[in-house]
């Protein structure tokens, strides 16, 4: 009886499982996350736990954490790397595998290893070098700084229209890489992207001032050329945000009553120049050019450098520059008679063009916008400045006397202790040194002029 009351009762309840449940409530995928989550997270949890699992990830951590601390340079290096280094220091006997690049000797940082005279580090990698510009860079002055620019390593840009430069004076520049020559005046502008610019260019030779038939025309291409062309130079070191350095001249002084000449003496200056003293155009321009350089400084924030030069001379003056020096040198060589204007007692100080280099080199990296006289102040006569070079090239020279032009400054010389203090600066080369470099460059040109009319 029990047996068959068990049987009906089971039957039931299967019966009762059959048919549907309208009070079940309907399937959602919600309702079954939540437990599955808690299981699959709590299976998660044993399993860490389990075994001393958890000991060792704590453990494995500390060990990576405290390699990394010890070894900082490789944390720079990519993944790859990383783990070949590792593989190659704590099994050196396995080789490592061809398909994989070896990238240790780019990616970590340079050691002092010498693996030969032709392994260098690329410039961008090192430092990005510096890039220079130099108006009338083939020039006397100009071609000696660009010689000192990119022997130091610059990227030099020279711009020059050939008006008083030369190409032979950069040309040994030629081949180079970092070196770029471009034919223009600074009249126009000009866009580039520069660290520096060295504005040197003006034509400053004496004798194209006295040619009458060039005098109106120089005199307008002088004064523009310091006007326009630095009004172009500072607008592009303004907008390539460069520093700019101008080489203003001891013109400024004029024919100065305070001797020597210090950078707060404001001068003695003829502005219109007299019949023979025709070359008021180019003082004046010098005057203006520190004037807008510093107007751009003031008003624009351009870094600026000013720098005064007095009398210098050295290797690839022009032959017939009118200069004293360079009359002097020339005529000796040719056998002429030197000039000498009036009677030979008025003053000049003479400094070889690599000092005067070394000083703008010094200016342009100092913090000081000047300006600075830059001048030898080894004070000489001009008959002694005669016999200096009769010593020198030849001691049977004679020497010719004519009528002083008018407005010839009396006496020059500067006062460079500025620069000594504030650019730790001063010149080391004597005019008994460098009249002898001069003159051997010279010579070398002027017989290569003889051999040329001889080939005609």
């Amino acid at each position: 009886m029990m047996n068959n009351m068990k049987q009906l009762h089971k039957h039931q309840r299967r019966d009762e499982e059959m048919q549907p449940n309208n009070q079940t409530p309907p399937y959602s995928p919600r309702s079954l996350r939540h437990p599955s989550s808690s299981r699959s997270l709590h299976r998660s949890i044993n399993y860490i736990f389990r075994e001393q699992r958890f000991l060792f990830i704590i453990i494995g951590i500390v060990i990576g954490s405290t390699f990394f601390i010890f070894q900082p340079s490789l944390s720079t290096t990519t993944t790859t790397t990383t783990t070949n280094t590792i593989k190659s220091r704590e099994f050196p006997s396995i080789p490592t595998p061809i398909s994989i690049p070896q990238r240790e000797n780019t990616a970590l940082p340079r050691r002092a290893v010498n693996h030969g005279a032709a392994e260098r580090v690329p410039v961008s990698i090192s430092q990005r070098r510096r890039r220079t510009v130099v108006t009338g860079g083939a020039g006397f002055v100009g071609s000696h700084l660009v010689d000192r620019l990119v022997a130091r390593g610059d990227e030099v840009i020279v711009v020059d229209n050939f008006f008083t430069g030369r190409k032979e004076n950069v040309l040994h520049h030629m081949e180079n890489p970092r070196f770029e020559l471009i034919r223009r005046d600074v009249v126009q502008p000009i866009l580039l992207e520069v660290d520096q610019i060295y504005h040197l260019a003006c034509p400053a030779s004496p004798v194209y001032y006295n040619l009458k038939y060039l005098n109106c025309l120089l005199n307008l291409y002088d004064y523009k050329t310091n006007v326009m062309g630095t009004l172009n130079m500072l607008g592009l070191a303004k907008r390539i945000k460069a520093r700019f350095l101008i080489t203003s001249t001891s013109e400024v002084y004029g024919d100065p009553l305070e001797h020597p000449q210090k950078e707060t003496y404001w001068g003695h200056v003829n502005p219109i120049g007299v019949p023979l003293r025709v070359r008021s155009c180019y003082d004046e321009g010098k005057r203006t050019a520190e004037t807008l350089t510093m107007d751009y400084h003031r008003n624009e924030g351009v870094e600026v450098r000013i720098a005064r030069i007095f009398n210098t001379y050295g290797p690839r003056m022009c032959l017939e520059d009118g200069r004293v020096v360079s009359n002097f040198v020339s005529q000796a060589i040719r056998k002429q008679p030197m000039t000498v204007y009036g009677d030979g007692k008025q003053t000049r100080s003479f400094q070889y063009v690599s000092d005067l280099v070394d000083g703008l080199m010094a200016l342009m990296e100092g913090d000081h916008i000047g300006p600075f006289n830059l001048g030898n102040p080894g004070e000489f006569t001009m008959l002694e400045l005669a016999q200096v070079v009769k010593e020198t090239i030849d001691p049977n020279a004679s020497i010719e006397f004519k009528e002083n032009t008018a407005d010839d400054p009396q006496k020059r010389k500067p006062d460079i202790s500025k620069a000594k203090e504030l650019l730790n600066w001063e010149p080391k080369v004597t005019l008994r040194e460098g009249l002898p470099r001069m003159a051997s460059d010279f010579r070398e040109r002027i017989l290569k002029e003889v051999e040329g009319a001889f080939d005609k």
